[in-house]
């Protein structure tokens, strides 16, 4: 199976964080590592902005021989898509690049799922039940192919999977559960550099390399 991480520099709320330091190492290569880390994950690429803005994060990936694929900054749906296709993957997992403690078991939970039914798109995130940082999406590509014959909003290019949400009835959507989790309310996810604080102050460096979600 086929993971996409997608991950930019210019985040207005936290510029360069994909590049920012977590114990020594950037985040993009600790969400690299613990997706690279689930034993049905077989390729994993980044997916990342080809602009000016994202030379550094290029060259970082680059230099560390992590697979990348670069598109739009502002449809990211479309670079998804197209990194699929570049791949020659039918379906891939998507994953947020502000996702350091993303636990590979609960990857490989839900390519347990896809492998014993397709869907257009397995997700933990509708409803909810895992916590924010601990999102898993599997999406079929040839499904994702069909939205952009439909006028996008702005958010729905930017939010790869907002379409399949707003037009369920379209597509076939499953929601996975896992109950044996620890830290349901904590948030995992970085999106201000105070959220990386709080993740710090309650794991430290052993804990944070080692951690995983499910009790």
């Amino acid at each position: 199976m086929l993971a996409i991480i997608q991950a930019r520099l210019d985040s207005k709320r936290f510029p360069r964080k994909s590049l920012f330091k977590i114990y020594g190492v950037p985040m993009i290569k600790r969400v690299y590592d613990r997706v690279n880390s689930a034993k049905k994950i077989n390729k994993v690429v980044v997916s990342i902005p080809n602009d000016k803005k994202n030379i550094r994060l290029k060259e970082y990936l680059k230099k560390n021989s992590i697979r990348f694929y670069q598109g739009s900054n502002e449809n990211v749906a479309l670079r998804m898509y197209k990194a699929a296709k570049k791949f020659k993957s039918n379906y891939f997992v998507r994953i947020s690049g502000d996702s350091p403690m993303i636990d590979p078991l609960i990857i490989d939970n839900a390519i347990s799922i896809h492998k014993k039914k397709k869907f257009d798109l397995i997700t933990n995130t509708y409803k909810r039940s895992c916590p924010s940082g601990q999102s898993i999406e599997i999406i079929k590509v040839s499904a994702l192919k069909k939205i952009f014959k439909y006028r996008l909003t702005a958010e729905e290019e930017e939010h790869v999977t907002k379409y399949f949400y707003n037009n369920k009835k379209k597509f076939k959507v499953f929601n996975f559960n896992i109950k044996n989790i620890k830290f349901r309310n904590f948030k995992f996810s970085v999106d201000v550099k105070k959220d990386l604080n709080k993740i710090l102050k309650r794991f430290g460096k052993n804990d944070f390399k080692n951690f995983s979600l499910i009790k």
